[in-house]
């Protein structure tokens, strides 16, 4: 199974180490970049989220990690592309608002990681550079990678609506 990586310089920094980190994890991904392979504050982030998107969406059981200030931008241009389903996440600052699964105030900042997963099937995590630390993202990417699609016909039922 591989991962996709992609960022533009918002990111380029931390994906490089995160590409190391994610060897280092060993849970059986070859992690596969798709840019930027540069840092070049002129580059656009469609660029490269647009391959890592295509290329999840063509390879089933893979997964994509994108990264970007907001990642709200790079969520966008990923869940343009037929096949790739993109969840964002920037932080714990509205995240601690959520409700989790049994109608109860989360306490759980990364809940809504897990619940993109489990309940969307989402390929591909879109990260904040802005609103996470370095070890804010690694958490947020192990749970991601971590946390399986329940499946269950309501689930599997609304991820085919997706398209």
């Amino acid at each position: 199974m591989k991962i996709y990586i992609g960022t533009d310089h918002t990111g380029f920094e931390t994906k490089e180490k995160l590409k190391t980190y994610l060897d280092e994890l060993g849970l059986g991904y070859e992690v596969v970049d798709k840019g930027a392979f540069k840092y070049d504050k002129d580059d656009d982030y469609p660029d490269f989220m647009t391959p890592v998107a295509e290329a999840v969406a063509g390879d089933k059981g893979s997964l994509g990690i994108i990264l970007g200030g907001s990642g709200q931008g790079e969520a966008m241009a990923a869940n343009r592309i037929k096949g790739a389903r993109a969840a964002l996440f920037y932080g714990e600052a509205l995240a601690k608002a959520a409700i989790n699964i049994e109608g109860q105030k989360s306490e759980d900042p990364f809940e809504i990681v897990k619940l993109a997963r489990q309940h969307n099937d989402a390929n591909v995590l879109s990260l904040s550079i802005r609103f996470l630390s370095l070890d804010e993202i690694k958490f947020a990417i192990e749970l991601f990678l971590k946390t399986k699609f329940e499946g269950g016909e309501r689930h599997i039922r609304r991820v085919n609506k997706l398209g």
